[in-house]
């Protein structure tokens, strides 16, 4: 069993450490026996999505968004043709907006973005760093996590999150947050979200199992570490909620 993951702009988009997101991917699925290839994008190459698994790209300062933007172009056709054919697509932090039609930066210039989904995004002069908690629309259990955007989204119809009891979500404190359509998954959480996130990491697991039509064990590899380091910080932000 093997699987391709291209990893878009590795060191420029990987602002939180954002990078560990397909690390924590890879072991699991290693320990699952899949053979993983993560194949790194940047400025200087040429990607090649025939056959990609997944795509991911994370969080990096507004100046590193606005070059990707620039960049991205030369290869748009060839990720959405990559996602029509079901591959899975996981954008985090500021490179959710990416994927979205716009991003009007904080003087007003308008950047072209992939368009895979129809909402916009437009730069405030207003940085909000703060802690996570998110209702999933898609597993159980409460999302944790990190946002440090200076960013209102609009015109998401089907969030990632339903809503946020602990943070501001893509256009209104609370609101819902981040962005899903079949496998592509978006959100501003950082931190970075898988690692922090078991329950996420489970769900893209059984995605890639479903694509590929590979049969699923009994369960899942479980560490106990990440479940412990999940339900600290749940408690704690839960408790700075008053309960």
């Amino acid at each position: 069993m093997e699987l391709k993951i291209l990893h878009l702009y590795p060191e420029l988009m990987s602002l939180y450490g954002e990078y560990a997101n397909v690390a924590v991917l890879r072991r699991h699925l290693e320990d699952l026996g899949v053979s993983v290839t993560v194949t790194g994008v940047t400025f200087e190459n040429e990607p090649d999505f025939s056959g990609a698994d997944m795509i991911y790209m994370g969080a990096g300062t507004e100046r590193s968004q606005k070059a990707v933007l620039a960049d991205m172009p030369r290869y748009a056709d060839g990720l959405k043709a990559a996602v029509e054919d079901g591959a899975l697509l996981l954008f985090t932090g500021n490179a959710m907006e990416v994927i979205g039609k716009s991003v009007t930066d904080a003087a007003g210039k308008v950047h072209p973005a992939l368009g895979l989904a129809d909402f916009s995004t437009v730069e405030t002069d207003r940085r909000t760093p703060h802690d996570v908690i998110a209702v999933s629309t898609l597993w159980e259990e409460r999302a944790v996590g990190f946002m440090n955007k200076c960013s209102r989204t609009s015109g998401v119809t089907s969030p990632l999150f339903s809503s946020l009891p602990m943070g501001f979500g893509n256009d209104v404190e609370g609101g819902g947050e981040g962005y899903v359509s079949g496998n592509v998954f978006a959100t501003h959480i950082t931190g970075p979200v898988l690692v922090k996130n078991p329950a996420f990491t489970a769900l893209l697991i059984r995605r890639l199992f479903a694509r590929r039509g590979w049969e699923l064990p009994a369960e899942l590899p479980a560490y106990p570490y990440e479940a412990a380091a999940y339900a600290v910080t749940l408690k704690e932000l839960t408790a700075r909620l008053g309960g």
